[in-house]
């Protein structure tokens, strides 16, 4: 239960950090921007490439890996039915805000926390597999096609496959199934540039705090009460039921699975909304209130579970 404290106490401090550096201008107007993109372009793809191709096929591939999509999945369509047919948003606010109810938070706040409440980091591995090579692909071509309105068929469909985060995730993979041995000279570039990936979006996302009020009205408070709901209890509780009741986990088993599940939103729901310049306040507001709120839900599983 400490660690998911200490966990979340990290990430909070550069947090701030951040929010200490726009307050002061350190970097302009437009500094989180520019963070933004390198994390997009350069930083983020080294991460993926480095983490996912030294992962544990054997770990990459199991019943966790399904509990967790699955889990993600009804979050996920719970979250385009509401926002898209009753709330009648447009296509891409519906996926930000999608994303906002069923994306975790494996890397900056994933790894910290299954490091020191599961005991192994690999276990976030097959969350990382799932959203990076099934979920990123689907959003970045519904984002890419949908604020890219005029392009060419051809252009629309190989667009996603020229992402720099899809690219790190495939070839990551490739190199984890194949078994490939990359020196270690090789490797220690993408590490040591990967590893500048989560500080520097969190200090992204604090200077974005900074001049702003968080769930103000008129800023969709509906869709971002939506996506936390759909975060901290439909994806925790599922995973749960599944785990219980179908997949039938041992304790040690579904501890795992409904913590994962539990994870906060993902700072690359920020990124993205950035990106493409669509949602970026439910997306922000989102993230932070899942964040806040997710520390109380996972000190809650593992009083209960654990």
């Amino acid at each position: 239960m400490g660690g998911v404290l200490i966990g979340f106490a990290i990430i909070g401090v550069v947090i701030a950090t951040g929010y200490v550096v726009g307050r002061i201008d350190l970097l302009g107007a437009s500094g989180h921007q520019v963070l933004s993109r390198l994390v997009f372009f350069v930083l983020t793809p080294c991460l993926l490439f480095s983490t996912i191709s030294q992962a544990d096929v054997h770990v990459l591939f199991s019943r966790l890996l399904v509990v967790s999509a699955l889990a993600s999945l009804v979050a996920a369509v719970i979250s385009v039915v509401v926002l898209r047919f009753v709330f009648k948003r447009g296509t891409a606010e519906t996926t930000i805000g999608t994303m906002g109810g069923a994306y975790v938070n494996a890397n900056n706040i994933g790894l910290p926390v299954a490091t020191y409440v599961l005991g192994s980091a690999t276990f976030v591995a097959p969350v990382l597999l799932y959203q990076l090579l099934v979920l990123t692909p689907v959003v970045l071509a519904v984002m890419d096609t949908v604020t890219n309105r005029g392009s060419s068929l051809g252009r629309t469909i190989a667009r996603p496959f020229t992402n720099p985060l899809l690219i790190g995730s495939a070839l990551g993979v490739v190199v984890a199934v194949t078994g490939l041995e990359i020196p270690a000279a090789v490797m220690e570039p993408f590490a040591l540039v990967g590893g500048a990936a989560v500080p520097v979006v969190l200090l992204s996302f604090g200077m974005s705090l900074h001049g702003s009020k968080p769930f103000q009205a008129g800023h969709g408070r509906a869709d971002i009460a939506v996506a936390v709901v759909l975060k901290l209890v439909v994806m925790p509780v599922t995973a749960w039921l599944l785990g219980a009741f179908v997949f039938d986990f041992d304790r040690d088993e579904l501890f795992v699975a409904v913590v994962l599940a539990g994870l906060p939103s993902a700072q690359n729901v920020f990124n993205y909304a950035q990106r493409y310049r669509t949602g970026v306040v439910v997306a922000r507001d989102t993230v932070l209130a899942t964040t806040i709120l997710s520390v109380p839900v996972l000190v809650l599983v593992a009083a209960l579970l654990a």
